[in-house]
């Protein structure tokens, strides 16, 4: 087989799993936590079995679903954090596309973070047991190191910046996704009301630490 066949049939692989994904997506989106691989596949117009060969289980199409909005997610508060403004703007702003994020699309946010409910159909037998906690301990984990990295880059911290930058990126993605959790639960408050309030919580010591010389400045 020649290059240009191998490549040609990684492209094609490439876009199947997309569209795969893509039936996911909509599946989640009507079923939430309580979306099947029998719905997946129906969706996406293929037996069980061919959606199993993609992905493995139920835990591999997680897993790469996980990473697909998790991408999108760190791009976009990568942009709030580039953005033109005052800092505590841009904390603002940060704290806000999270809460955005979640508030959008709350069955993709309960798929992802909650484990779903016990399914009763025989042909969800296969499915029970599947813990989504176990699987999204690693992307809030993700989310805490990428976090980590950008005060890291931005922020002068003295003497353990690099230790320092990393547990505050853990601390603020452990505030954020609880809060988050709680809020889109029982939204007890506006959503601007919840990132003022966050963001009071965080300015003492993100207020009083200084632009990193050779940084883009935080």
């Amino acid at each position: 087989m020649d290059t240009t066949q191998r490549t040609e049939q990684q492209r094609s692989a490439d876009r199947r799993r997309r569209e795969l994904l893509e039936a996911a997506d909509r599946v989640v989106l009507r079923d939430g936590p309580q979306a099947s691989m029998n719905a997946i596949a129906a969706e996406a117009g293929i037996t069980k079995p061919i959606l199993y060969r993609h992905f493995g289980d139920k835990g591999g199409l997680y897993a790469a679903l996980a990473q697909r909005h998790t991408d999108a997610l760190l791009s976009s508060l990568r942009a709030a954090l580039d953005a033109p403004a005052e800092r505590r703007e841009r904390v603002e702003a940060t704290l806000d596309t999270y809460l955005a994020a979640i508030e959008a699309r709350p069955q993709v946010y309960r798929f992802l973070m909650h484990p779903a409910e016990t399914g009763t159909a025989a042909s969800d037998q296969t499915e029970q047991g599947f813990d989504v906690g176990k699987h999204s301990a690693p992307l809030l984990r993700r989310m805490g190191e990428e976090l980590g990295k950008v005060i890291k880059e931005r922020l002068d911290m003295g003497p353990g910046s690099e230790r320092l930058a990393r547990v505050w990126g853990h601390g603020i993605v452990g505030m954020m996704h609880a809060a988050g959790d709680w809020w889109l639960g029982e939204r007890p408050c506006s959503r601007a009301e919840l990132v003022t309030s966050l963001a009071d919580l965080l300015w003492g010591r993100l207020s009083a630490a200084g632009d990193r010389a050779d940084g883009p400045g935080f």
